[in-house]
């Protein structure tokens, strides 16, 4: 890849060129950067709602995951083979595996959990194309939290990703408890 005075980019790689260009994109404060389908998109940070979620859940990974994994909001995951890149609102990963490579950008393939807050203008793609990527990516254990689910606020947990799709494992209703499997043996419940 040969790049020409910081703003012109020459390869045979769209993958490098779309991660080229969201590596520059200058997004307002407050809103976060993916690639999606192949496009580099702009939508603001959860909103404070998604924080309440994810953050109980976090605490209490915290509790029951190795020493050597970490619990991160916002980190960027990469699924290459679908020309996409996406920043979960959580994902449990392997501190060794941030160690190496790139300073901004982590394989999806190394995380172990992704959590997913859906919002009304998030909820397809939450639900369909990164639920895809991810079982694609083979992450163990997808979590959807879809408060505008059709039929009411919704946890639903993927796992066993197999050819590009999850089974799932649990669904309940946001109050309900829902139980992570091993490695994690933790039961939580989203509010």
């Amino acid at each position: 890849m040969d790049e020409f005075e910081g703003d012109y980019l020459l390869t045979d790689n769209e993958w490098d060129e779309l991660v080229w260009v969201w590596k520059r994109t200058e997004a307002p404060k407050g809103c976060k950067v993916e690639i999606i389908q192949g496009l580099v998109t702009v939508a603001p940070y959860s909103a404070v709602a998604h924080h309440r979620m994810s953050e109980p859940l976090q605490r209490h990974l915290y509790e029951v995951i190795p020493d050597a994994w970490g619990v991160y909001q916002q980190l960027a995951l990469t699924v290459p083979s679908r020309l996409e890149l996406y920043v979960p609102d959580l994902a449990v990963v392997p501190e060794e595996t941030l160690r190496d490579g790139d300073e901004y950008i982590a394989s999806t393939d190394v995380a172990e959990l992704v959590m997913e807050i859906t919002s009304a203008t998030t909820a397809r793609t939450d639900r369909i194309t990164k639920a895809a990527g991810y079982a694609e990516a083979g992450v163990p254990l997808c979590l959807l939290a879809d408060r505008p689910a059709p039929s009411g606020p919704t946890v639903t947990l993927y796992g066993e990703p197999e050819d590009g799709a999850y089974r799932v494992l649990a669904s309940a209703q946001f109050g309900s408890p829902v139980e992570l499997p091993a490695p994690f043996r933790l039961t939580f419940t989203v509010d």
